[in-house]
């Protein structure tokens, strides 16, 4: 396979995304072609055959692509065009990688030309060469992206299914879900996107770290949501996405957590003004090179007079660090989603821990495809996701809370949640750019 970049400056050397993130939009497709031919050539084989499928058929029409399919596409390809047709066949050699498509699709092969069936019209044409590339193949298993599960291993609408099925002919007994196979692609990274990875959380970390400045919040003048428009603006400037609105809340005491458990935001609202003592939590993800981040960081206001926060809510912190480390000793290859938080709860409550773990992968998509640990309201298990396995050399979002009182507030509870990209690694548990262990400390005056 060849990759579909434009010619490069002679002497230039590859673009490197640990170097800088963002990377210019010319590098970035560079890039993003060089990991698809790698993850095609290194990756898929073995996916494929874990998941027993011989033929993976990835379809999409313009506008209505399944999730899996921009994944598939070159990097100037930013969705299908009119009806794009992926086609994987695992043998022996390993896996050829075709489409059928009205237009060159990069480095696959071409596996239709509308003129060579006279007669017929372009759809006919092309569901007739799909046809003719599976009776030549002859797969014992064709794998489609269906799934109850995964909304990610779900993109073959109604219709395209139907007509799928029909080209097929008598092909079509052995067709069988894809899930294993998407969920798995979309899991699994390369080395050299985990590097891009710790960038990229290394870029999230700078842009909260200046948001928790006087340069954005002015105590007594600036709100929370005005700084949770300050990150998405800044994203925005430093040419990334986000792939969700950021949120910034406050803690104060004399505001205690609304619920039982602190699943509802506490009492002070997000158009507060900030004020010396508040506890500042923060939630936002960025985008760029086709991943994503998810990270949760937490900043103190200093009272006049104050050099630290009070001892309370560093110690909240310790123990949301805590439940990370009880988190990240149950994450382990092969146990299910379910079995790691399980196993996390359970240690966390023999040493007297209340929290919630409701961490999730994340990679191509935010909550990205691959084994629920928790949701915030499903601390007992998460049906269907939860079941799923966990693999080496897949990307979590490593979030959490702890409830704990903090004497300096009269004992009200605050609610410290945490979220922090980490990479499962044959040696443990690595943390990308490290975690936060000391709050942030915003001058209050």
């Amino acid at each position: 396979m060849t990759s579909a970049t434009g010619p490069r400056i002679p002497g230039a050397q590859p673009a490197d995304p640990t170097r800088t993130v963002p990377l210019p939009l010319r590098e970035q497709a560079d890039v993003r072609d060089r990991w698809l031919t790698q993850r095609l050539l290194d990756l898929l084989p073995g996916l494929m055959d874990r998941a027993g499928i011989e033929l993976w058929v990835v379809l999409g029409r313009e506008y209505n692509e399944d999730p899996v399919l921009p994944t598939l596409l070159p990097a100037t390809w930013l969705s299908a065009r009119r009806r794009t047709i992926l086609l994987f066949h695992r043998s022996d050699d390993g896996v050829t990688a075709a489409a059928v498509s009205r237009y060159p699709v990069g480095q696959f092969l071409p596996a239709w030309e509308p003129a060579e069936t006279p007669g017929l019209s372009v759809e006919d044409s092309q569901w007739a060469a799909l046809r003719r590339f599976v009776d030549q193949a002859a797969p014992r298993t064709i794998g489609v992206d269906v799934s109850d599960v995964f909304a990610h291993a779900d993109g073959l609408s109604h219709t395209e299914h139907g007509l799928l099925m029909a080209a097929l002919g008598p092909h079509a007994e052995r067709v069988v879900p894809a899930e294993t196979l998407a969920v798995g692609w979309l899991e699994l990274r390369l080395p050299e996107e985990v590097a891009a990875l710790h960038a990229m959380n290394r870029l999230a970390h700078s842009v909260i770290d200046e948001a928790y400045s006087p340069a954005v919040i002015v105590v007594g003048r600036t709100t929370a949501l005005d700084v949770a428009w300050w990150i998405r603006q800044r994203f925005a400037d430093l040419g990334v996405d986000g792939w969700f609105q950021p949120t910034v809340g406050l803690q104060r005491a004399g505001f205690p957590l609304a619920d039982e458990r602190g699943t509802v935001l506490p009492g002070v609202p997000y158009d507060a003004l900030i004020e010396p003592g508040d506890l500042v939590h923060c939630d936002v993800g960025l985008c760029t090179l086709g991943l994503t981040t998810d990270t949760q960081r937490n900043g103190y206001v200093l009272r006049p007079g104050e050099t630290a926060a009070p001892a309370g809510l560093a110690d909240a912190l310790a123990v949301g660090n805590r439940m990370q480390d009880l988190t990240t000793a149950a994450l382990r290859p092969g146990r299910s989603g379910d079995e790691v938080l399980a196993g996390a709860r359970a240690a966390a409550a023999a040493e007297g821990i209340d929290g919630d773990v409701y961490s999730h992968p994340v990679g191509v998509h935010g909550h990205g495809a691959g084994p629920a640990i928790g949701t915030w309201d499903q601390q007992d298990g998460v049906p269907g996701a939860g079941a799923a396995r966990v693999h080496l050399d897949t990307v979590y979002a490593l979030e959490l809370c702890v409830r704990v009182p903090v004497a300096e507030w009269g004992g009200q509870r605050v609610r410290m949640a945490l979220e922090q990209g980490v990479v499962v690694t044959a040696e443990g548990v690595e943390y990308l750019d490290g975690r936060q262990t000391g709050l942030i400390l915003i001058p209050g005056e």
